[in-house]
């Protein structure tokens, strides 16, 4: 499949929200148990890009949304704002292709370049593709926390990985560089 990776834009929304919406109604990777709505979308989307993290879609040669990614902050706490958690989500055709790879890959770049130094994948259902799909792009496993999902009529247990960014934990990172507003004390 032909595809190519770009920045989301709002016209990419109705797309997104139904890639979403399949993954809360059918998937793990999400626990949310019912889909939000294309306003709700929108203001998680204005949210992520209006705070500088990267939001990107893999899309096929007429321009559809195959595919969407986006980093944004683990937590909100000052001391981790060198630390980002992906996400990522495919429509149900696109998947097993290669297109989440891309994402990721992407994403790692794009998180490099604004100076980020972990990245960390919270793996819904502990799912063996996700697993598999970060592991293939350099994340490592931190750990398993069992049963802490409930959702299609069962326990899910949530899968912790982790890689560095760019230079990691080997020098001290630049300060300044990040959004004061998205982070307390």
């Amino acid at each position: 499949m032909t595809f190519t990776l770009r920045d989301a834009v709002a016209a990419d929304l109705p797309a997104i929200t139904e890639i979403y919406r399949e993954s809360v109604l059918n998937g793990v990777a999400t626990y949310e148990v019912a889909p939000p709505s294309e306003a709700e979308m929108a203001l998680r989307f204005s949210t992520i890009t209006g705070n500088g993290y990267p939001y990107i879609v893999a899309a096929d040669e007429r321009g559809d949304v195959l595919g969407y990614a986006y980093a944004f902050a683990f937590r909100t706490r000052a001391a981790y704002r060198f630390l980002v958690e992906d996400s990522i989500y495919l429509a149900p055709e696109s998947r097993g292709q290669g297109i989440g790879r891309a994402l990721l890959e992407e994403l790692v770049r794009r998180c490099t370049k604004l100076g980020f130094r972990q990245m960390v994948a919270v793996i819904g259902g502990a799912h063996p593709s996700s697993i598999a799909v970060h592991r293939a792009v350099g994340f490592e496993h931190q750990g398993l926390m069992k049963a802490t999902g409930f959702k299609h009529g069962r326990w899910l247990d949530t899968a912790i990985m982790q890689r560095p960014l760019g230079e990691g934990t080997a020098t001290l990172p630049a300060e300044g560089i990040y959004p004061d507003t998205l982070y307390r004390s």
